[in-house]
């Protein structure tokens, strides 16, 4: 226990074992004080232990401070003590002692950081914050109540709903300026308290706390609703590439019976080339006679040209024609989240960028993202995250045609 223990604190049955294995007398006692105070000081010599409980508790006092201003939970206040003091070779004091001080401590630095909150949040978020608990809706339920509550299945059809809410959220403040300085640790447990109350509760505690634990499940329930937008979008964004997977399927297995027939034609063709046939002056007519018989010249250019087009699993080229009814959707999403990247690459952000800048535009051509460095047009333009059709392609000239799409 890193400290010693008073004779009301050690279990009898612990008592009289050590006295068993020791060969003492089965009556408990230590003899004289000073031989009890000589032990303890052997028994920290051994331990490299100091007493010292004044330093201890200024040790104690200085860390669950610091770690109450991320930390809010009492048991991780007193693990960050007992480190600290242990780290200083000090005898532990008792756990009553850290208990005590961290929920001093504790109250003192939430209410500091209470009064911060509502202070930034200034007298318009403060009316705002107040509404929530007393305004009701058209069901007859606070705003407040749906800040608790998680949105409902994400789903695409429920976009218009939750991008409405994002909204509303929205509307209560800028909870970001309001919670500035604030640990994100702290922020979701002050959150969490408030969703585990409801009104009747929350309006018992005195009202910089009420407010600032309101501010602080506002945050959360604003971070959440981006989420869940995408979230949605995620979902349908991976049920428009899995159409694209099942249709290359289908068109691979469309592609064998082609590919057969196109096989037959050319066996044929050849046949009547070759120049050991048996009447090799009619071969050629022969052979435009087969190519007509299979659908013409035209047909079978096209069935050749498909064929390599979606060798390997070059889904891609297929997506936009599924998205193409989510496009106004999508742009309206990507109006709504604050869109960062998470790496030194930007190139995507620059093409979404790019893409919403133009698309609403209507026209054969529209330009490429302005060059970015490189060595390729892909990489000029911004471009080089998107997959490359499988096959050789002729240079792009420096335009796009039709309109972008995220």
């Amino acid at each position: 226990m890193a400290r010693f223990c008073s004779r009301e604190e050690m279990p009898q049955a612990v008592t009289d074992h050590v006295r068993h294995c020791l060969g003492l007398a089965p009556e408990p006692g230590h003899g004289a004080v000073r031989t009890a105070k000589w032990h303890r000081g052997q028994v920290r010599k051994r331990q490299d232990v100091t007493y010292g409980m004044g330093r201890a508790r200024v040790l104690a006092e200085a860390a669950i401070r610091e770690a109450a201003q991320v930390r809010n939970h009492p048991p991780d206040l007193i693990n960050v003590a007992l480190e600290r003091i242990v780290e200083a070779s000090l005898e532990l004091p008792a756990y009553s002692t850290l208990d005590e001080m961290a929920a001093a401590i504790r109250t003192e630095v939430n209410e500091a950081i209470f009064a911060g909150i509502t202070a930034r949040m200034g007298p318009d978020g403060r009316h705002r914050a107040r509404g929530l608990l007393t305004t009701a809706g058209l069901d007859g339920r606070s705003m407040f109540d749906r800040l608790k509550k998680p949105a409902q299945r994400a789903t695409w059809s429920r976009f218009k709903a939750q991008a409405g809410y994002l909204d509303r959220v929205d509307e209560l403040g800028n909870t970001a300026a309001w919670l500035e300085g604030v640990a994100p640790g702290k922020v979701a447990d002050f959150a969490g308290e408030a969703a585990a109350q409801d009104i009747d509760t929350l309006s018992r505690y005195e009202e910089t706390k009420r407010l600032a634990l309101v501010a602080c499940l506002v945050h959360t329930a604003r971070m959440r609703a981006r989420d869940d937008l995408a979230e949605m979008l995620c979902k349908r964004v991976a049920a428009i590439l899995k159409k694209a997977r099942t249709e290359l399927g289908e068109i691979r297995l469309r592609q064998r019976e082609t590919s057969e027939q196109l096989i037959g034609t050319y066996r044929t063709v050849l046949e009547s080339l070759d120049p050991d046939a048996e009447e090799p002056g009619e071969g050629p007519a022969r052979a435009v006679a087969a190519v007509e018989e299979a659908g013409g010249f035209a047909a079978q250019l096209a069935g050749i040209e498909e064929v390599p087009a979606f060798h390997g699993d070059n889904y891609e080229v297929l997506v936009h024609r599924f998205f193409r009814k989510d496009r106004a959707v999508m742009f309206d999403l990507g109006g709504k989240l604050e869109l960062v990247a998470t790496s030194s690459e930007a190139s995507v952000l620059a093409a979404l960028q790019h893409a919403r800048a133009y698309h609403a535009a209507r026209r054969d051509h529209i330009p490429l993202p302005p060059p970015a460095g490189g060595e390729n047009d892909a990489a000029d333009s911004g471009i080089a995250f998107a997959s490359t059709p499988s096959g050789p392609a002729p240079a792009a000239p420096r335009s796009s045609s039709a309109s972008p799409s995220p």
